[in-house]
């Protein structure tokens, strides 16, 4: 199993980061989301919601730091590699709302492939909003359906992880990938 890259996505509030934490305790190595970081970033520089006011640049510069792990994952000497999200929810979420992009999202897609894709389902029992987190359950459903149907368009079979305490989604998604 040498470099698996293995991308845990699902629309806000779904409990990846909270998966990723988990898989960190267990000594896993981890991409984590940068979407809040470059939020975060343009907060500090006067501007509320990046993604809201000038969605193509908060894309790209996902676009950007997402490519950044994904080449840095590559360089690791590591068997297995956990991502929170992937290149691809960049273009889920354009969809999302609407927006074109240019061409190179498509191509940076293409030329950066993943090993298995795990998805979470919209979960109202767990879902918050907060700071960062601008979307309420119902939009969170939408772009659930969006993120699904991309990684199916990039020949991807996302594999559902079943609701559970943090401990059962992490012990399903090793199982899954035979991972002891």
């Amino acid at each position: 199993m040498s470099g698996k890259k293995i991308v845990i996505t699902g629309g806000p509030g779904t409990g990846k980061s909270t998966i990723i934490n988990e898989l960190i305790k267990r000594n896993f190595i981890c991409m984590p989301e940068i979407s809040r970081d470059v939020t975060i970033k343009a907060q500090n520089e006067g501007v509320d919601q990046l993604f809201l006011s000038n969605p193509l640049l908060f894309s790209e510069l996902l676009l950007k730091g997402r490519k950044e792990q994904y080449d840095k994952s590559t360089a690791l000497n590591s068997d297995i590699i956990f991502f929170d999200r992937g290149i691809p929810d960049v273009l889920a979420y354009m969809d999302y709302i609407g927006d074109a992009y240019p061409k190179s999202f498509i191509n940076t897609t293409r030329a950066n492939a993943y090993n298995s894709i795990f998805i979470l389902k919209p979960w109202k029992a767990i879902y918050k909003s907060d700071n960062e987190r601008y979307e309420n359950f119902e939009q969170a459903k939408e772009i659930y359906k969006h993120l699904l149907n991309t990684y199916k368009d990039y020949n991807y079979t996302p594999i559902d992880v079943p609701f559970g305490t943090v401990e059962e989604r992490t012990n399903f998604i090793l199982n899954t990938l035979d991972i002891k």
